[in-house]
């Protein structure tokens, strides 16, 4: 007789858990993540918001969020196998004292691997953000991240479109660089929604690379309302999902 999976536990103080994904690695996942989570905090200066970087083997939080207190291996790869990576996973999601949170953002590894699996194994997930570009072959693996959330039973809150295009300072001629509509035809043939597009720009890269996100200095600029459109979304899929009778 098979056996069967164990119940998902809800993560203690916590309203809301979303997983920030995608099918593979540079498509501004983990940019996504932190401007997200700010731009929840902003939305409503009442609500609590909390980030945790899950990708043990390259984590970039810290350095986005300019955290000063390094690790004291900071330079030494990380080479654990999944069980020793899911168990320090499983450590920080449920024996970390978060306090009240209205939101608690997860930035996941790329892929569809054993931290994506186990996560949506071990606890309550309320929705999942897929981040990726429209080129070709970044909406394939993003495809099958968002169908893997489905088959597990979280659901795929929305789809965000990065690097959508990219406007010259100087002339304001658009290209195009990655392609054109390719998130949306996606969102179409899944049927899940574009939480929003995020455009190719000088300043959201400079901002993640000084610590400096481009929503901390306010939801005023371009660059920073295309997070405040997503974090609006994420929020309004959310409460509609908790109005919705189980």
């Amino acid at each position: 007789m098979a056996k069967s999976l164990p119940k998902r536990q809800k993560i203690q103080d916590v309203d809301n858990v979303i997983v920030v994904a995608s099918g593979k690695g540079g498509v501004g996942k983990s940019t996504t993540s932190v401007n997200l989570a700010i731009a929840l905090s902003n939305i409503d200066k009442n609500h609590s918001v909390g980030l945790l970087d899950v990708d043990v083997f390259g984590p970039s939080i810290p350095k986005m969020m300019n955290l000063q207190e390094k690790p004291q291996l900071d330079k030494n790869p990380v080479v654990w196998r999944g069980p020793m990576v899911m168990s320090a996973v499983q450590r920080l999601l449920l024996r970390t004292s978060w306090g009240a949170l209205d939101y608690l953002i997860l930035d996941l590894p790329p892929g569809t691997g054993d931290t994506q699996l186990s996560i949506s194994q071990l606890i309550e997930v309320n929705g999942a953000v897929i981040v990726s570009t429209p080129q070709d072959i970044a909406l394939i693996d993003a495809r099958k991240g968002a169908e893997m959330f489905q088959k597990v039973g979280i659901p795929v809150l929305g789809l965000v479109q990065n690097m959508s295009v990219f406007q010259c300072p100087k002339c304001g001629h658009k290209e195009h660089i990655f392609g054109e509509n390719g998130v949306a035809k996606m969102a179409e043939d899944i049927g899940v929604e574009i939480l929003g597009d995020v455009p190719l720009d000088q300043r959201i890269r400079i901002g993640s690379d000084e610590g400096q996100p481009v929503t901390l200095e306010g939801l005023s600029s371009p660059q920073a309302a295309a997070y405040l459109k997503i974090a609006e979304n994420v929020k309004r899929k959310l409460e509609v999902k908790k109005m919705k009778p189980n």
